[in-house]
């Protein structure tokens, strides 16, 4: 029997307060939150296909008591959890040391308190990383981060974004780096180490597709299906079998909007591929993962950490980003 590549599994769990609040648009500061609706939708597609991944949750939403019972039962199904951020904003190259500190500091405490678990695995909003950042989560003992997504396209990204939003000059000036610059494309798509002044930190980045580097996680995947069914099939199928022939290990990355339609939640109707009737959605999203399963033997990301870490000939990268 073939041994199959090992590919992680990884749920960023942003909550309807934060996309509302990084769009620009008000009512966020009442946090909103649609965690009852999404978190059992997707532990029960997860336990048909026993598969057990990595939410990585935000320490915001971990504080507020009508979010313990869905993030409890997270933890309860043996799922890793990793850390969000406190506050989920895709800034924080801007952070100071001690900022990073204090928020690194709030959000483990809440989501111990809202899970039994102390998380050592960090991805930054927006994929938000910086050299303090790095810095900050050594010190703090985590294991691994998982902020760096290698593509071209983060600018374009970043202006569409700017076009649809209501943000006004100071906000914009905040998130002049979300997404990422042209620069991240060339970032490794496999695991490495970061070289810190205090040592090294395991990094596992967000797969894009090899060679061209464009994204291959869910929620472009289901945008690609609006257009058509048949691409995004094909694309994902494609994009997985060129992970094979290169030797990528790939770690999709998957969002609440993945299991969820404008009829869920109105104020997101916005987002592409929220106009997708949720069985529809649902159906494709769990599609992408039967063709994960096929060609890999999918894990948790801190699992994919083990089975990494030892290994000779990682590449050790300094720690350094442009300004």
């Amino acid at each position: 029997m073939e041994m199959k590549p090992i590919a992680s599994l990884s749920l960023d769990l942003d909550n309807e307060w934060s996309y509302i609040k990084t769009h620009g648009d008000p009512g966020w500061e009442a946090m909103p939150s649609y965690l009852d609706i999404v978190v059992p939708r997707v532990l029960e597609i997860l336990a048909r296909r026993g598969l057990r991944i990595t939410f990585f949750i935000v320490g915001q939403d971990a504080a507020l008591e009508k979010n313990a019972k869905a993030l409890r039962m997270i933890a309860d199904a043996g799922h890793e959890i990793g850390n969000h951020s406190q506050r989920h904003e895709p800034w924080l190259h801007l952070y100071s040391e001690e900022e990073l500190e204090r928020e690194l500091a709030e959000s483990e405490a809440a989501i111990e308190a809202a899970t039994g678990v102390r998380p050592d695995a960090f991805r930054g909003p927006g994929f938000s990383v910086s050299e303090t950042t790095l810095r900050v989560l050594h010190r703090r003992g985590y294991r691994y981060d998982a902020s760096t997504f290698p593509t071209f396209l983060g600018p374009l990204a970043r202006a569409y974004y700017f076009m649809t939003s209501k943000l006004d000059p100071e906000e914009k000036r905040k998130r002049a780096k979300l997404f990422g610059s042209v620069r991240d494309g060339l970032r490794p798509l496999k695991p490495y180490r970061w070289k810190l002044p205090e040592g090294e930190l395991l990094e596992m980045p967000v797969t894009t597709l090899p060679i061209l580097r464009v994204p291959i996680h869910l929620s472009y995947v289901l945008y690609l299906g609006t257009f058509s069914p048949w691409l995004a099939r094909t694309y994902f199928a494609g994009a997985l079998r060129l992970c094979r022939l290169t030797g990528v290990e790939p770690s999709i990355l998957l969002h609440p909007l993945d299991f969820m339609s404008g009829s869920d939640v109105p104020s997101l109707r916005f987002f592409p591929a929220m106009g997708l009737d949720v069985r529809q959605k649902l159906e494709r999203t769990e599609h992408c993962l039967t063709q994960l399963q096929a060609l890999f033997d999918v894990r948790s990301m801190g699992e994919h950490v083990r089975a990494t870490s030892d290994r000779v000939g990682l590449r050790l990268l300094e720690a350094r980003f442009s300004g």
